[in-house]
């Protein structure tokens, strides 16, 4: 027998790495967008900023834990730094995502990107600032669908 699912009521906590806030923040701006147009309420986000990428599955973890959050999105970018130490951070963060919400039964969202060929200048920052608002809309569009089938087992 499933419950209604009531998007309005559903609570969120959105994690972000610190570095690049100028655009890992778009992200935020997408995902509040793309909840609102569901009929979620967007105040009912609670914003949380962690040093940067690596720290955040423990943070998704203990906010996870705490039974306040229906889910848990999300969001860093990951440079290449030209030693792939990028690659095993991008790798370690995607799989303590997993294993955190399989361990909590709450769905974690992640648009942790990392692109190889990040630079910080205009052209790579007004793409990526683009880009990370379409991967907000996306988690948004993510975290309807978990919640609505998770809902429906229920």
């Amino acid at each position: 027998m499933s419950t209604t699912f009531d998007p309005s009521k559903a609570r969120f906590a959105f994690i972000h790495a610190s570095w690049h806030t100028d655009i890992v923040l778009k992200c935020l701006d997408g995902f509040r967008e793309g909840l609102a147009e569901r009929g979620y309420n967007t105040d009912n986000i609670d914003v949380i900023a962690v040093p940067g990428a690596y720290e955040i599955p423990l943070q998704a973890k203990l906010l996870a834990k705490t039974g306040r959050y229906d889910a848990v999105a999300c969001s860093a970018l990951v440079v290449d730094g030209g030693i792939y130490r990028h690659d095993f951070v991008a790798n370690a963060v995607c799989q303590g995502l997993m294993q955190v919400q399989l361990e909590t039964e709450v769905p974690v969202l992640t648009a942790v990107l990392t692109p190889h060929n990040f630079h910080e200048h205009d052209e790579h920052k007004q793409y990526y600032t683009r880009h990370f608002v379409v991967k907000g809309q996306e988690l948004a569009n993510a975290a309807d669908g978990s919640l609505r089938a998770k809902a429906a087992i229920a």
